[in-house]
């Protein structure tokens, strides 16, 4: 009873500290990123910006082999080693089939973006059930698997990186869009349960990304009530920021900073 406050005001006054002193950046160029979702939207653009930073290999997987050869193409020609598998994060042996092959073509993945979703903006009443099924199935447990098929190998090697890219919805959510809302919760929830659990496994690390509306092709024709007052993000914006707080091991990050001012309100 004695030492928890002394060590709540000791990580307080650190933390506060550090907040204030510039952050180094860790080297990207021995990392190996592997990016769900990688063909188009966010994804595409965290390929390129990984690729722009140094990393040493870029990995895309995704459902539509169309987008991610032409993104993978895009990459190489910049000069960066970029190779992509047909994968549907959705299908548990799928994902730890492809895993497998991924270690055995290119090697140990030592950052895993999970940043697959989709959205299909109805309400529940409106919502088709397989419709319902497969949003819980692409955002929420194809992170399980994911998860779960790289982890253990980072932890053997003592080096590696969670990402999520998760929504601000998922702690301030909006009618219209249940299916996505929920699903991005339970994800959140998942990455606040790894975090913690992964706080004294040297060399490994999570970063979950919370970004407001983001102008892709999946959010396309949603409307926000004060347009000038949040004005969507643009992806390239988010992926620089996203591998900004990898490289600098930030386990949480909304995007606008902004975010944390409607959490609190929310609350």
């Amino acid at each position: 009873m004695l030492l928890f406050p002394i060590q709540m005001f000791y990580h307080i006054v650190r933390a506060g500290l550090l907040s204030l002193l510039p952050s180094s950046k860790k080297d990207l160029s021995k990392e190996v990123v592997l990016i769900t979702g990688g063909g188009r939207g966010i994804g595409r653009h965290l390929a390129k910006e990984f690729a722009k930073q140094g990393a040493k290999k870029v990995i895309l997987w995704g459902r539509t082999e169309k987008c991610l050869k032409e993104t993978a193409e895009e990459i190489s020609l910049s000069g960066s080693e970029c190779c992509y598998f047909v994968c549907d994060v959705a299908n548990r042996e799928e994902v730890y089939k492809q895993a497998k092959v991924v270690r055995e073509k290119v090697g140990d993945v030592t950052i895993l973006v999970n940043n697959a979703a989709v959205v299909h903006g109805k309400s529940l009443m409106d919502s088709d059930d397989d419709a319902l099924l497969k949003t819980q199935h692409i955002n929420t447990l194809g992170q399980f698997w994911t998860t779960k098929a790289f982890l253990p190998r980072m932890l053997e090697l003592q080096h590696g990186h969670v990402v999520c890219i998760n929504s601000i919805l998922s702690q301030s959510p909006i009618p219209g869009a249940i299916d996505y809302c929920t699903s991005k919760a339970s994800s959140l929830a998942f990455m606040e349960s790894l975090t913690l659990g992964l706080l004294y496994c040297p060399g490994v690390s999570c970063t979950t990304v919370l970004p407001f509306h983001t102008n892709t092709e999946m959010f396309r024709g949603m409307r926000v009530r004060f347009p000038q007052l949040f004005p969507p993000l643009k992806p390239e914006i988010v992926a620089q920021k996203t591998v900004d707080a990898i490289r600098t091991d930030k386990a949480f990050l909304y995007l606008p900073w902004t975010m944390h001012a409607l959490v609190i309100l929310k609350r």
